[in-house]
């Protein structure tokens, strides 16, 4: 059954957690997405994942590092308790730079693998390490629709939530590859969102938000250098709908999802 056969999607966004280039966390981002300061060029900042135990933090690849600190700011922000959410993890693929390390072992005479770039080379190896990190049990999506992948968790995290009735963490993310790969992808850095959706309203709700599809044109951002970063780094397809969410602005705006399919979000500041 399609989107459009079905009633509309309904939570309330509790947190948020943001990361992207030149933008560290959603306090720097809610500021340039409301005027209050300048998008300044700089490469994404990737904290040390502490919440890891010394030898996966070690281990621990740029997507790893990515995701925890967008996960854990939301849940923070929304102060709740990261080992009992559920979670959704949503990327166009998988950790570029591990994925060219292999490539680049292949293509030697010794195709010897290690088994610790093996286990991060798999999609799902971000949610692996935020379980480690979290001590999470909860069940856990993993879900890539290439640049339609924000899209497609947010759909997914809403589903749960109506039919489970309880909180979960959505995390959408991407990373860069490098060259000879990044001619064929050219994500420019790594950079994602986390929000932390309830199915009811409580004290620390920000804004209702209601998903259904749409077939108009998705939103595009004035600013020129945020617009970039919603065009080429696939989880900020998300940005027209943080801009709302910054400004506390009511409304609607249509995101980017599997053409001709759009999602149209309707969103109710609290």
């Amino acid at each position: 059954m399609s989107l459009a056969q079905t009633s509309p999607l309904t939570a309330w966004i509790e947190g948020i957690g943001f990361l992207a280039p030149g933008l560290p966390d959603w306090p720097s981002a809610r500021a340039v997405l409301c005027g209050e300061q300048p998008l300044t060029a700089a490469p994404s900042i990737l904290p040390t994942p502490a919440s890891l135990p010394p030898a996966e933090r070690r281990r621990a690849s740029r997507v790893v590092k990515l995701t925890l600190a967008i996960g854990l700011e939301a849940a923070a922000h929304a102060g709740a308790d990261v080992s009992t959410l559920a979670t959704v993890f949503a990327a166009s693929g998988a950790d570029g730079h591990n994925c060219h390390a292999l490539c680049e072992q292949l293509a030697t005479d010794d195709r010897q693998i290690s088994p610790t770039r093996f286990h991060n080379s798999v999609h799902n190896a971000a949610a692996g390490y935020w379980g480690i990190a979290t001590h999470a049990m909860a069940p856990c999506q993993v879900i890539c629709a290439y640049d339609a992948s924000f899209g497609a968790g947010l759909l997914d995290a809403l589903g749960q939530l109506v039919v489970d009735q309880q909180a979960i963490l959505l995390i959408a993310y991407d990373s860069e590859y490098p060259e000879p790969l990044h001619a064929k992808r050219d994500t420019p850095d790594c950079g994602g969102i986390a929000l932390l959706l309830t199915p009811a309203r409580s004290q620390r709700s920000l804004a209702a938000i209601t998903v259904s599809s749409s077939s108009a044109p998705a939103d595009r951002l004035a600013h020129a250098g945020l617009e970039q970063l919603r065009t080429t780094i696939p989880a900020l397809r998300s940005l027209p709908l943080l801009q709302k969410l910054a400004n506390g602005q009511g409304g609607s705006v249509c995101l980017d999802y599997l053409p001709p399919m759009q999602l149209q979000i309707d969103i109710a500041p609290c």
